[in-house]
């Protein structure tokens, strides 16, 4: 299975009787994007402060979208909501390409989903890119602020990685990780994922299994502390 960032299944835990560090064995990591903070281009936001300030200034007044329950766009706007003592209301969609295409369309001011996903709208400036999410500056968009930088302590970024099965042979899962690595070393492979804001990432499969217990009770606790359910 690859898959990548998104934890609704531990919205309703220990209901649903699955999770990425218990249910699977860590394979390979792929890499990492960083989290992007955009905005409808007539949104009077072009800062991380301004957002913030005119979300104090109008709680509950502005809608940011999400591709559902529980996903990355999701789960980032509530970390950001935590840290900076803002409320705006959420409009769930089915899918990213739906919450994308309402956001163009001016119906939703905000959308804090990956920089892979939004960069094609940012380059034809149907959108604007206000911040990422990582812990430095994306390397491709050294004018592009943190979120971190007016936000101490805020960070995501999104991650792609692959998973096997319980009980999956260690000589099956040591060949697939080789094989990987192989594959994500290609320069096509790292140009093609550069291009679009992300970096190829190489760990051995016990750090992947490490990251996914870090990143699981981060976003545990961000569930629980903005009370998050699910419909």
């Amino acid at each position: 299975m690859m898959t990548s960032t998104a934890y609704g299944f531990l919205i309703d835990k220990p209901k649903v009787p699955v999770d990425l560090v218990n249910s699977f064995l860590p394979v390979a990591m792929i890499g990492f994007g960083d989290a992007a903070l955009v905005v409808h281009p007539s949104f009077p936001v072009n800062t991380v402060k301004e957002l913030i300030d005119l979300a104090k200034g109008k709680p509950g007044e502005i809608f940011y979208g999400s591709s559902g329950i529980g996903g990355f766009p999701h789960m980032n706007t509530e970390l950001f909501m935590m840290k900076t003592g803002t409320r705006m209301v959420h409009v769930p969609f089915k899918g990213g390409g739906p919450a994308m295409a309402d956001i163009m369309a001016g119906h939703i001011q905000v959308y804090l989903g990956s920089l892979v996903q939004v960069m094609p709208q940012v380059q034809s400036r149907r959108l604007r890119l206000v911040a990422t999410g990582g812990q430095q500056r994306n390397p491709k968009l050294h004018d592009v602020p943190t979120i971190a930088e007016t936000v101490p302590g805020y960070e995501s970024r999104i991650w792609w990685g692959i998973f096997a099965p319980p009980r999956t042979p260690a000589d099956s899962i040591a060949r697939f990780h080789a094989e990987t690595i192989d594959a994500i070393s290609a320069p096509a492979f790292q140009k093609r994922l550069d291009e679009q804001g992300g970096e190829v990432v190489k760990m051995s499969s016990a750090e992947f299994g490490k990251l996914m217990v870090s990143e699981q009770n981060k976003w545990l606790k961000v569930i629980q502390i903005a009370g998050i359910k699910g419909e």
